[in-house]
């Protein structure tokens, strides 16, 4: 692929540098021309099942720390806390929209809060629960722990929840080695079309 300027790739993945600011600028619109959306989803999910519109759950950010990370709630109250793939029944845990949630992708909206306050970005390794200790410690092994987790990421648009682990961090390699503005823009155009596709669940 294109070789970029080594000083451009670092002022772009850098936390304070031109990355930040895109996520600022790309988040404070996003977040103005979605505060209605993000309104009615927050009232459909109180309407429809007992308990708030938000669930935040514990995930593993930049160098390993935890950070509460909030989405809509699409399962009921009282699910164990492990990605839904692990649950014996998934369906049954869910909420009566929180399928259609999770298809459109519309239960990621809050977290537009996480990367406005610095703990995520638009585009990265999507954030392991805290307790998937098999993908941290992969992830932590290649160096991928170092990167801001992402909204979306390289892994996301090549497969989302049907990968296994060991391909999920080959592909956080890659964004890690090929990481630059035009290819992070290219992977926010690929979600795009993923979530009007509706293609794989994230969790």
């Amino acid at each position: 692929g294109k070789v970029y300027p080594r000083v451009y790739c670092e002022k772009w993945t850098s936390g304070t540098g031109m990355k930040r600011l895109f996520d600022l600028a790309l988040g404070l619109c996003a977040a103005l021309l979605l505060a209605l959306p993000v309104l009615l989803v927050a009232l459909l999910v109180r309407l429809t099942s007992p308990g708030p519109a938000l669930y935040w759950s514990n995930r593993v950010g930049k160098g390993n720390r935890i950070f509460r990370m909030p989405k809509f709630r699409s399962m009921r109250i009282g699910t164990p806390a492990v990605a839904t793939h692990l649950l014996q029944d998934p369906d049954a845990w869910m909420t009566p929209i929180g399928a259609f949630l999770r298809e459109t992708s519309l239960d990621e909206l809050p977290q537009l809060w996480s990367i406005l306050a610095g703990e995520m970005s638009f585009v990265g390794p999507r954030p392991a629960l805290f307790n998937q200790d098999d993908l941290v410690a992969l992830r932590t092994e290649r160096g991928v722990h170092e990167l801001v987790p992402g909204l979306t990421g390289w892994a996301q648009v090549n497969g989302r929840d049907e990968l296994p682990i060991p391909e999920k961090v080959a592909l956080d390699v890659e964004y890690l080695r090929r990481r630059s503005f035009l290819f992070d823009l290219r992977i926010l155009w690929l979600t795009v079309v993923k979530v009007l596709r509706r293609d794989g669940v994230s969790h």
